[in-house]
């Protein structure tokens, strides 16, 4: 109740809210980047808000209001992936981009700016390296309107001859002891066992019983241990499950896709 009617009293001025959860609401002015007016907004957006509360608490139930509504920050560009099969903003998944006052787009050195990540894979310990500078870079060049294409062409060129080995590591840990999965073993347990099937082997004390975090690749014959990788490495699953999403949760909003980008490339490779 408190969201809608917070939503009912920003959207009465006239700017669209575009998503809101428990604790923040998102507003999209749609207004040119001047941050003078764009604060004075946000400013006068909270104060309404705060003080509506304020009287209708006071008033209605005789309480004091201890809502406090802040305004925090104006993102230049903001990206928020949507639910399939719908326009509404998908649960605290977002990335945007936070100006100085003389930050300037067409000349890059003028002033700073930060990219901001919630929910994606940047921030998420279950993607490799790889995949969350992809997702940086891609996100700094669309946001700063660079050429784009080539340069996830270039990476998987990169990745297929070799080039991003070391940036292919998969880290997850064993919440459960090692015996205790006997069904559906996921990838990472698969590693572990491997791993201390290959210390025990040569004398050595398993490492994983007990559980802990292991640290493998996808090869062609499956996960194996980065201390025992003993095959190639699966560069095309490495394509289709980590570089493939993170670039088309963001094409796609371009009016492209990873498959359009890569179509004549993957032919050739």
């Amino acid at each position: 109740e408190i969201m809608l009617k917070t939503k009912g009293l920003i959207e009465e001025e006239g700017y669209q809210v575009i998503y809101g959860d428990t604790d923040s609401i998102f507003v999209w002015l749609n207004l040119k980047n001047d941050s003078d007016e764009i604060d004075q907004i946000g400013e006068y957006l909270v104060e309404k808000v705060n003080n509506w509360w304020k009287e209708f608490l006071y008033t209605e139930l005789q309480l004091t209001s201890a809502l406090e509504l802040e305004y925090e920050s104006h993102y230049t560009r903001f990206l928020m992936p949507t639910i399939r099969g719908s326009n509404e903003g998908t649960k605290k998944r977002y990335a945007g981009m936070i100006c100085s006052p003389e930050f300037d787009a067409a000349q890059p050195q003028t002033g700073t700016y930060s990219l901001v990540f919630k929910g994606l894979e940047t921030v998420r310990t279950d993607w490799t390296q790889l995949a969350r500078e992809l997702q940086k870079e891609l996100y700094d060049r669309v946001f700063l309107n660079k050429e784009y294409k080539s340069y996830i062409r270039a990476l998987i060129t990169d990745l297929k001859v070799g080039l991003l080995d070391d940036k292919l590591v998969y880290r997850k840990r064993l919440r459960r002891r090692l015996n205790e999965y006997q069904k559906n073993i996921p990838p990472h347990v698969q590693a572990a066992k491997k791993a201390d099937a290959w210390l025990v082997g040569r004398g050595d004390k398993p490492r994983y019983q007990k559980g802990g975090w292991i640290a493998y690749c996808y090869t062609v014959n499956g996960p194996e241990p980065i201390e025992n990788l003993q095959s190639a490495l699966d560069y095309e699953l490495y394509v289709e499950r980590q570089i493939a999403p993170v670039v088309e949760g963001v094409v796609m909003f371009l009016g492209t896709s990873f498959e359009e980008i890569t179509s004549s490339q993957m032919n050739l490779l």
